[in-house]
């Protein structure tokens, strides 16, 4: 990923834009120069070889020409445009009418009838690259024909004397050597191009680049939870703009988690304050209301319910206390080696449930774990199956392989289940299955604490509907933890002391 990251990163992309403009640039500019260089170089030789060919046809050649003077004159053209890379012959021209035709091989190019019969009105040239002829492949030539016009004769036929053709071969290999010279200097000044283009685009980049990184840093750092993060603002550019917009999103967003940390705190805070307040009292009230319950008899029925909401009001504030320890983060594991069917059968026993609910599991397994916290999680599952489901309720444990060795434990009903729109909140807090009541037995902690308890272990607790209905809680817990064991912070006495309260068994509108 951090590879596919370099290879399209923002850098990757600007230097690549910033070289392809850079070589096309040097590359057009290049190609034109070449265009018209090679343009002018084969100009200059052509308008010199026709040049000196027409002063040459105009020179040796009289206006009235003496009789059989052919040969004379063709030699003497001959011998004057002979030069070193050139070749010249001069065909004299039938009174028939044909065309002449230099012979095969006298020249360094053929020469096609087609250019002969043109050559016989004027002066023709044509380049052409040599591709067949045995040490010569591929070299350039300037292949030009003339005759020589506005003469007369002395004689009529048949002694008239008429002017030759002349053919004339150019080599264009110094022009094509220079050509390639050139073609060479412009290969490496576009290759010099190139590389300072890059190198330019690395410097660009870097001056760009260099803020955005320490923005997304700084960004990072900020999600991270460091909100005192602020960027150094350099220059007057959008950046900079850029940077100040940050700093001042960053600083409005400080202040703003401040205040809300400082109020969830005070909330937090102010329901833990209330709650170990209450709990003084509520035992007390507890306590008397159970005796008057017990004195009033069979016409105590008014005494009887204050006693039941009282506890009920009791296992509230003991719900209470122990979300705060979860908020506050002092909630602690007391780690031991735990038998899980005795951890289970304990449970069921406490509180009367054995002969209700059906058990399966090996009997030898065993799970780290803290007992009194597994004894909540369980005790929260069974009992609100117990009063929410049907029947029958199966326990099932076993072990069970995730990311690492581990125990399930499952609690299943044949009950209505999980409505939908409850599936994905069951744990939340205040949460009860029917929610429409003003009044239910639960306090809609319960399940939240479990999960609380399951996560704090390191394991996980999962709802969901049965294949053949019902609601179906699954706990797992890693088989071994790391964490070394200690001791419950502040109030750990009272959590063991309150387990009535705490365990959930009373908690019964959680799912």
């Amino acid at each position: 990923m951090r590879l596919l990251r370099r290879v399209t990163g923002l850098r990757i992309r600007l230097v690549a834009a910033f070289t392809v403009v850079a070589l096309l640039a040097s590359v057009l500019a290049s190609g034109i120069s070449y265009v018209l260089l090679r343009r002018v170089m084969l100009q200059r030789t052509q308008d010199a070889v026709l040049t000196q060919i027409r002063n040459t046809l105009a020179q040796q050649i009289p206006e009235q020409m003496p009789p059989d003077t052919e040969l004379l004159i063709a030699d003497q053209v001959e011998r004057v445009l002979s030069a070193p890379g050139r070749t010249v012959v001069a065909v004299p021209v039938p009174l028939d009418g044909s065309v002449p035709v230099p012979p095969p091989g006298s020249l360094d190019v053929p020469v096609s009838r087609d250019f002969a019969r043109r050559a016989t009105h004027g002066v023709v040239f044509q380049r052409i690259v040599v591709k067949s002829r045995p040490g010569l492949e591929g070299h350039p030539y300037l292949l030009v024909g003339a005759r020589a016009t506005g003469y007369s004769t002395t004689v009529d036929e048949p002694q008239r004397t008429t002017p030759p053709m002349v053919f004339v071969s150019v080599s264009l290999s110094r022009e094509a050597a220079d050509l390639r010279s050139l073609t060479r200097a412009l290969v490496v000044a576009d290759a010099a191009a190139l590389l300072a283009a890059l190198l330019l685009a690395l410097l660009a980049t870097r001056g760009v680049l260099r803020p955005v990184r320490r923005l997304g840093a700084a960004a990072r750092a900020l999600g991270d939870g460091r909100l005192s993060t602020r960027v150094r603002v350099r220059g007057h550019d959008e950046l900079a703009d850029l940077a100040h917009t940050y700093n001042h999103a960053a600083a409005a967003l400080e202040r703003t988690v401040t205040e809300l940390r400082a109020m969830e705190a005070a909330s937090r805070r102010f329901v833990a304050d209330v709650s170990h307040e209450l709990r003084t009292p509520l035992t007390s009230m507890i306590a008397m209301t159970d005796v008057l319950a017990e004195e009033a008899g069979d016409d105590g029925g008014a005494a009887r319910l204050v006693a039941e909401e009282t506890r009920r009001l009791g296992g509230l504030v003991e719900h209470l206390i122990e979300i705060s320890r979860f908020d506050a983060g002092a909630a602690a594991l007391v780690l031991d080696d735990v038998n899980v069917a005795e951890a289970v059968a304990g449970t069921l026993s406490a509180r009367g449930w054995p002969g209700r609910v059906a058990v399966e599991g090996p009997a030898d397994l065993f799970v780290r774990a803290d007992p009194r916290r597994l004894d909540v999680i369980v005790a929260n599952l069974v009992g609100n199956a117990l009063k929410h489901g049907g029947p029958p309720v199966t326990l099932r444990f076993g072990p069970e392989r995730r990311d690492e060795p581990g125990v399930v434990v499952a609690v299943a009903d044949r009950g209505p289940g999980i409505p939908d729109d409850l599936l994905g909140v069951v744990f939340d807090r205040f949460v009860k299955a029917e929610a429409a009541r003003s009044r239910s037995e639960g306090s809609g902690l319960g399940l939240s604490i479990a999960k609380e308890n399951a996560v704090l272990h390191g394991g996980t607790l999962e709802a969901a509907n049965g294949p053949g209905g019902g609601a179906v809680f699954t706990l797992w817990l890693p088989a071994r933890h790391d964490d070394e064991d200690c001791a419950e912070d502040g109030d750990g006495k009272d959590e063991r002391d309150g387990k009535g309260g705490a365990d959930g068994s009373e908690d019964g509108e959680d799912a």
